[in-house]
């Protein structure tokens, strides 16, 4: 497993925006595939988004398509979630997760199966 750290949440107002990063210690990401799932409070986890090994895919959930966008810099070791035009109900703890796996099955993501995970960075969007 590699040990992945998330950064970058906050307090945000709605139709601001943020940009969550993840990257490791250690451990090149170029091998992996990336991605973020959220947990808001009383709900599942669910998946957000998801970047290829070479970054050339990008996969999202339909509630954040055209809001969010993923990318991945090897030579920084890093993955971004830029998050814009947020919502209320992005409010959750977001976490990176990475896998040897393929971000999705068909057009399903599979980033809450991916083996190695972070310790989340809490996104609270309210006025």
């Amino acid at each position: 497993q590699v040990q992945l750290v998330e950064s970058g949440g906050g307090l945000v107002q709605p139709g601001g925006s943020l940009r969550l990063s993840c990257t490791t210690s250690g451990f090149p990401l170029d091998s992996y595939s990336v991605g973020w799932n959220r947990q808001a409070p009383g709900k599942e986890r669910e998946g957000v988004s998801c970047i290829s090994r070479s970054g050339l895919s990008t996969y999202y959930a339909d509630s954040v398509k055209g809001r969010f966008t993923i990318s991945r810099d090897h030579t920084t070791n890093t993955v971004w979630l830029q998050m814009s035009s947020l919502k209320p109900e992005d409010t959750a703890v977001y976490y990176c997760a990475a896998d040897f796996k393929p971000c999705a099955h068909g057009t399903s993501l599979n980033t809450q199966d991916f083996a190695s995970t972070g310790q989340g960075t809490q996104v609270t969007v309210s006025s």
